[in-house]
């Protein structure tokens, strides 16, 4: 049968990738008082989120999930067409997305029984969630069923790691999160967090008194991590999420190449922005890599 590949706009996929790879994202909203939201790069754009961020630095924004009828009206085109539809949520750890996706498919299924809609949790987020959905939009090019792209994707999910760090802690503090990261931690002394996120849950993995420092402690993060599992690179997509700067995530870009080249043979390798959903958090300057198995490996 023929099947739409639908996900939320946690997945921070380029948008010409996004109309290239004929993906449907639905939008979450993003809100600066509380009191009006805009639609991620619908009625405001990723860059324009980060800007606000940078010129206002006391003002930190919210996001909101999408509904349970923004999922009915994303899937019910397909649904009428008799078209399976594969949805790919963020994390239920870090939003209620999957939530609302599994009640528009239940509202639904009570006028179309017949409907197929199969709901993930991707148990990621950001440019992972990235990759994961770009995974499942190369198996259906590759010709795979309906079935075994829903399986690959439930079996490839576990495998993906976000390795990442922040400009400073105000917005972990801000969103609740640094618990989770890191107990103690003073701006003062000018601490960076070193985060990595597996399986919707984040963890860190140690502290930085620079970006530089920082960088340098992702690229031996993700050394390590594949000594530590056995595998190579080369059976990995990987990508560079950013924030605000995107000369920055450039030059990390190329160290990271030439640090893979010590014992891979990966010789690009995409730059996606982080959206809102993940920037409310993170604040305007994150930078990290986002790895996960190819499915054919």
């Amino acid at each position: 049968m023929s099947y739409q590949i639908i996900t939320d706009s946690s997945c921070d996929i380029p948008s010409e990738i996004v109309k290239k790879k004929n993906i449907f994202v639905v939008p979450f909203y993003v809100s600066f008082d509380s009191e009006k939201y805009y639609k991620e790069n619908l009625d405001i754009e990723v860059r324009e989120f980060y800007q606000r961020m940078v010129d206002n630095p006391d003002i930190f924004p919210k996001t909101s999930l999408p509904s349970v009828e923004d999922y009915i009206e994303a899937f019910t085109p397909y649904v009428k067409e008799g078209t399976g539809i594969i949805c790919i949520c963020i994390t239920t750890k870090f939003s209620g997305s999957y939530n609302s996706a599994m009640s528009a498919k239940d509202v639904l299924l009570e006028d179309h029984p017949d409907a197929k809609i199969t709901v993930i949790d991707a148990t990621v987020n950001t440019v992972l969630q990235g990759i994961l959905v770009l995974e499942a939009a190369r198996m259906q090019e590759n010709g795979l069923s309906y079935e075994e792209v829903v399986d690959n994707v439930e079996r490839i999910k576990s495998t993906g790691r976000i390795i990442f760090t922040v400009g400073n802690m105000d917005y972990l503090i801000h969103g609740g999160r640094v618990g989770k990261v890191m107990k103690v931690a003073v701006n003062a002394f000018k601490i960076r967090p070193m985060i990595i996120l597996k399986e919707g849950e984040i963890f860190p993995f140690g502290i930085a008194r620079s970006r530089k420092k920082s960088i340098q402690k992702i690229l031996e993060k993700t050394k390590s991590h594949f000594e530590e599992i056995g595998e190579s690179p080369d059976d990995y997509e990987i990508v560079v999420g950013y924030g605000y700067d995107y000369e920055e995530a450039v030059e990390f870009k190329e160290e990271l190449i030439s640090s893979l080249s010590e014992y891979s043979t990966k010789k690009d390798i995409d730059i996606f922005q982080i959206g809102a959903m993940i920037g409310v958090h993170t604040g305007p300057y994150p930078l990290g890599i986002g790895l996960i198995r190819k499915y054919d490996k």
